[in-house]
């Protein structure tokens, strides 16, 4: 789910919704397979608000890699909103969907926005879901949990990010966002989990424990590398985007996880963008071309 800024989520007004009483409970599903030497898109049920443009042979290297880019029809995500996206890779096929720009988080009074992914990675598969920054706006509430099926022999990269921003400059903080994941065997044995849970008062408050940074963001990277992460010239690089950044194994062998923390939500698209480029090329040997957005 992605939408561009544009001037009507400045003109609002304050108090109220930019569309009152928005509910929508709706599933979207993609699978793709493996074929002819390359990935295609074998089902897609993309129902309003999702949508998407057609899969895209963007690496010369890895031709058999299907690009594909998440958008959204209507302006964002509002309350009460039950969204579900259910991604599956079949037996070597590769995948990777991004969005084509930030997602704004409304205001929600009282019935928080929610997106729930389901991702399948199937035998000798990639699959990755590289997401722009969710940007929350003030009032807004947001749930974000993805559940996550990988093969011992599949490679996956699953990132998210968060940002809080007013459109009046009024320094109000969102509601309260909460993430979940869980990470599975194809047996069902259980991987890892992470669950997180932040108030915006406690976000923008002094004794925030995001510290001086407004934006945050993680990527989750499994299976078998070709190549390691180097932690070293992880930090300063990411310094140098204005980034703090590190990097842990996940229990049982599963993988691992990079966090970042961001001065500004511009800083974290760069600083997530420069991520997926280390992860991708130590889970598939290659440089991936640049995803224009």
């Amino acid at each position: 789910m992605n939408v561009a800024l544009d001037r009507s989520d400045f003109l609002s007004p304050a108090g109220t919704d930019p569309m009152p009483g928005a509910c929508r409970d709706v599933t979207a599903a993609l699978d793709f397979a493996r074929g002819g030497g390359r990935t295609v898109l074998t089902r897609q049920h993309v129902p309003y608000p999702f949508h998407i443009t057609r899969p895209f042979a963007l690496d010369r290297t890895l031709p058999e890699l299907a690009t594909l880019y998440l958008q959204s029809s209507s302006g964002g995500l509002y309350r009460g909103d039950r969204l579900r996206l259910d991604l599956r890779a079949g037996a070597g096929a590769m995948a990777h969907l991004t969005s084509q720009a930030a997602t704004v988080i409304h205001r929600t009074p009282a019935a928080p926005a929610r997106l729930s992914t389901s991702i399948t990675a199937g035998a000798r598969s990639f699959l990755a879901l590289t997401n722009d920054p969710f940007i929350l706006f003030p009032e807004a509430g947001f749930v974000s949990s993805m559940e996550i099926t990988v093969a011992p022999d599949a490679r996956v990269i699953v990132s998210d990010g968060f940002a809080s921003h007013d459109p009046e400059a009024r320094s109000r903080p969102f509601e309260r966002l909460e993430t979940r994941t869980r990470i599975c065997g194809p047996d069902g044995g259980l991987i890892a989990t992470d669950r997180g849970s932040l108030s915006g008062l406690d976000f923008a408050g002094g004794g925030s424990p995001l510290g001086p940074y407004r934006a945050m963001g993680s990527m989750l990277v499994l299976g078998p590398r070709l190549g390691e992460i180097d932690p070293h010239r992880l930090t300063t690089e990411m310094e140098a985007l204005g980034c703090c950044a590190g990097i842990s194994e996940l229990p049982n062998g599963g993988g691992l996880i990079l966090r970042c923390l961001a001065l500004t939500g511009g800083h974290l698209a760069q600083g997530m963008d420069y991520l997926f480029v280390l992860t991708f090329m130590a889970l598939m040997g290659e440089r991936p071309a640049r995803r224009r957005k």
